[in-house]
Order: structure tokens, then C-alpha cells, then sequence
């Protein structure tokens, strides 16, 4: 069995073939994905060698020690958070041996086509169709919405309406969607913070070869339900330092300006530290229970957490700051490759920080899964559970 000192081993053997200053960037990747350390839960010869998952942290050690270049997962968090764990999951040896490297080296970049102008935060609702040819494989036509890294990404993970005719979680199914195909039209959606991070997504005839599909026609939703967990963690539960992130922005500018101090702003402060310790810990008892297996719905909570303490501490910032917590650096419209939370300004944080409630799944939507999968209450009545979703009124 792989423990830490084999590991350790491992790494100074793959430092000393191909050293990070003589070695290029994604060469370097490369061979550290084939090595079994990418990513040290998942089987041989998919980036890692059937290790515990706490172990990954004795490998980042030694290759941040060394100067190692990463694989930039702010850029990449998509496909590491949300399409390979899926993509592990659901996937044909095919798929995986296609998409895994290329996806954790970063050659190619993910994005997630769920969201819909027509559905809401339901995403069972939506309405892009997927319609199977007379050669088995699949046109897809639809709109999508609020897709992050679209005008970036390569590859997409796309849930689709394959069957009108039964209940709206039956009748979803699951595909990988090549995003440079003909047919795929991404365009800028410009935010509250000027820039276009987001996209929306136009469908229009898009073919996709049923070779793409991950799982079985008509089990979307059960395949998406294990992307949105991972994407829950992936936004909610990212490991920080004590005073890391927005907290230890808000602290440091605290410390900065004692001329704007106030004993209410200083209660204030306190409370939101607090309350990021608690969520920083509470996150690495999650990462805990990952290391023993799927995620589950504790995810939601933690998301729900970040979101309400992101936009609080955002909100304070502003206040604390007065006049110059109103400046924003440049309102050009932008495409740009990911978030900066804490090396923007502040006006930029608590503009950005309204998106944290809606994207990942709404806080309402969240506050329903706690309640019903964490805490056991009795769900709220549904009308819509056993109606074809051709019926549904729209």
C-alpha cells in the first residue's frame, strides 16, 4: 500500500528525471501525471496510484519545496472539480484515458453547461434537447446560461432533455459536448463587476456522438447530482490558511487604517473571523470525509456558508473603507481566465461577491438540500414529481 514515505520517494525520483528549472512547463505536468501524482486518490494510470486521498498533501509539499510549476486550477477548476471526479465515476475506460491528462495538465480547459434562462435554479426544468439521428448519435439544440470559462473551454459537461414524456428527472441524460463543434455559440454576459466572466451558451444543432455520453440515456440527473456535489465542495470547501481569503483582507485592512475604527466595525470583524475559523475548520473535517469517499451533501452546506460570509465581509470592507471602498480600478469590459477575491479592491469583492448566492446553486436551493439531506426535515410538497415535463406549465 502507497504511504507518505513512498510517496515522498516517488517524487524525488520524478524531481530528479526531470528537474522543474530544465524542464518545461507542461512536460513537467505531463510526466507528473503518468507518474501517479496528480491527483494520488485516482487509479493507475489516471494521474494517480489507488493512494489515500489525505496523502496529496505530502506530494504538493515536496513539489512546491522543489519550485514545481502547478497546473494553475484556478484557471482549470472546472474540469478538476467538477468533470473528472464525474468523468471517474461515469466514464468508459475511452473517456477517461481520453480526457483525464489533458484536463489536469490544463491543455485543455472545462466548462459546465447546466444552467438555463428558462429554468431557474431547477435545473430538472431545463429545456435544451438532445435527439437521437438514425446513426445513434445526438443533435442538440438550447440555450444555457451563467457558463463560466465558455470562451476558454475546450470540452464541456452538458445535460440535455432526451425523453419529453416521462417526470423532468427521468428524462435528462448526460454528454460530453465539444465546444469548438459548429453549431456552439458563446457569447459574453456581461456582470455587475463590468467584466464578462460568464457566457451564454447557444446550441443549434450541435452533433455529438453517442461515444460522448456519459452514463446511461436518461440517468442525467443521477450523473449530474455527483458533478453539483463536487461543485459545491470545490467552491465551498478550498482549503485557506488561518486568516485566509476575504477574512484576512478585511483583517489586514483593519490593522492598516486604525484612523477608521470603530467599536461597531470592530465587534463586527470579530464575529466575521470567527465565523471563517469555524467554516475554514469545518472544511477540513469535510476534506476528511472525502478522503473516505464520494462527497455528499454536507457540500451544500459549506457553499451556503461561503456565499453569506463572503458577501458579509465584502459588505463590511466597503463600509470600513468609506469613500475609498467606492473606487474600482477599470470598468472595461473583460473576458478574463478566472476570480481574483483578494487581489482586487474592495469594490470589485462585494460586486463579485453578489454572484456567490447564485452560482455553484442558489442559497435557496442549498438551504433545501441542508434541511432535507443533512438535518432530516420533511421536504416541501412538490406537484411536479410524477407530471411528464412536456405537461408541466411553463
Amino acid at each position: 500500500m502507497t504511504d507518505a514515505a513512498d510517496l515522498r520517494r516517488r517524487t524525488a525520483d520524478l524531481l530528479a528525471a526531470h528537474p522543474p528549472k530544465d524542464t518545461g512547463r507542461l512536460d513537467f505536468l505531463r510526466a507528473r501525471f503518468d507518474a501517479g501524482l496528480a491527483w494520488v486518490h485516482f487509479p493507475e494510470g489516471l494521474g494517480g496510484l489507488d493512494a489515500p486521498r489525505s496523502l496529496q498533501a505530502v506530494v504538493d509539499a515536496e513539489l512546491a519545496a522543489a519550485g514545481a510549476p502547478d497546473n494553475d486550477p484556478g484557471r482549470i477548476g472546472i474540469g478538476l472539480g467538477m468533470a473528472a471526479p464525474t468523468l471517474l465515476r461515469y466514464g468508459t475506460d475511452e473517456q477517461k484515458q481520453r480526457f483525464l491528462r489533458p484536463l489536469w495538465t490544463g491543455e485543455e480547459v472545462w466548462c459546465q453547461l447546466f444552467s438555463e434562462p428558462g429554468a431557474g435554479s431547477d435545473l430538472a426544468a431545463l429545456a435544451t434537447r438532445a435527439v437521437r439521428d438514425e446513426d445513434g448519435d445526438w443533435v442538440v439544440d438550447g440555450q444555457k446560461v451563467w457558463t463560466s470559462s465558455a470562451h476558454l473551454a475546450r470540452w464541456a459537461i452538458l445535460v440535455a432533455r432526451t425523453d419529453p414524456a416521462v417526470p423532468k428527472h427521468q428524462g435528462l441524460t448526460y454528454f460530453v459536448c465539444d465546444m469548438t463543434d459548429p453549431g456552439v455559440d458563446v457569447r459574453p454576459l456581461r456582470q455587475i463587476t463590468g467584466e464578462a466572466e460568464f457566457n451564454e451558451v447557444f446550441l443549434s444543432g450541435v452533433e455529438i456522438p453517442d461515444a460522448h455520453r456519459l452514463g446511461a440515456v436518461g440517468d442525467g440527473w443521477q450523473v449530474a447530482r455527483t458533478t453539483l456535489m463536487n461543485e459545491r465542495v470545490a467552491i465551498g470547501g478550498a482549503r485557506s490558511a488561518r486568516e485566509g481569503g476575504m477574512i484576512g483582507v478585511a483583517a489586514a485592512a483593519w490593522r492598516d487604517r486604525p484612523e477608521l475604527r470603530t467599536h461597531d466595525l470592530h465587534q463586527r470583524l470579530l464575529t466575521f473571523w470567527v465565523e471563517a475559523e469555524v467554516a475554514r475548520l469545518t472544511g477540513e473535517r469535510l476534506r476528511q470525509q472525502l478522503a473516505k469517499g464520494q462527497p455528499g451533501p454536507e457540500g451544500s452546506g459549506m457553499k451556503l456558508a461561503f456565499a453569506r460570509l463572503a458577501q458579509r465581509i465584502s459588505g463590511w470592507e466597503v463600509e470600513f473603507l468609506g469613500e475609498d471602498g467606492l473606487t474600482y480600478d477599470d470598468w472595461t469590459l473583460r473576458r478574463p481566465e478566472g476570480v481574483d477575491f483578494t487581489g482586487r479592491e474592495a469594490g470589485y469583492r462585494y460586486l463579485r461577491a453578489k454572484g456567490n448566492s447564485i452560482e455553484g446553486g442558489t442559497s435557496e436551493v442549498l438551504l433545501n438540500i441542508v434541511a432535507e439531506r443533512v438535518l432530516a426535515l420533511p421536504p416541501e410538497p412538490r406537484t411536479d414529481k410524477d407530471v411528464a415535463w412536456k405537461d408541466l406549465p411553463r
